[in-house]
């Protein structure tokens, strides 16, 4: 995962401005404790630290920090986009767990799919870049809610 300087150098490269509001995003966006954040709950932690950072500002540092490949976005189904920082020479990301009562998100890491990748590959001739896998369920505090009792 990139670090903060990484980040500004390489936009400094492709020719984006590091303004003190751009800076502080990259900054905030490194220490956020969610592994999986919307743009206006980056918004809010900026604001915490800087009341003039416009929501433009957030917008389009997250657009340009995805182009570059430092964060991606997420769908989980829930009407919202959501990011998170991601390695950005790993072959595939992780998956996720979703839960359908509270929304909660648990990453799973390991590429489970790589032999169905390869024989994909060889039978259909395809080349398989990349693959996201969503699994929905419910998590065990839910459950143990609906169920009554806690399952491990």
């Amino acid at each position: 995962m990139a670090n903060e300087k990484q980040i500004v150098d390489a936009l400094r490269k492709r020719g984006n401005k590091i303004t003190p509001q751009r800076l502080l995003t990259i900054k905030v966006l490194m220490t956020l404790d969610q592994h999986h954040f919307s743009v206006e709950e980056l918004f809010q932690a900026v604001k915490l630290q800087n009341t003039d950072v416009g929501m433009s500002t957030i917008y389009r540092t997250v657009q340009i920090l995805e182009e570059m490949g430092f964060i991606t976005k997420r769908n989980f189904d829930d009407g919202f986009a959501r990011y998170e920082l991601c390695e950005r020479d790993e072959k595939h990301w992780h998956h996720h767990l979703i839960c359908l009562k509270c929304g909660k998100v648990i990453e799973m890491q390991g590429d489970f799919l790589e032999a169905l990748e390869k024989e994909i590959e060889e039978k259909k001739d395809f080349i398989i870049i990349n693959h996201e896998l969503k699994v929905y369920g419910y998590c065990s505090d839910c459950y143990a809610i609906m169920k009554g009792d806690k399952f491990d």
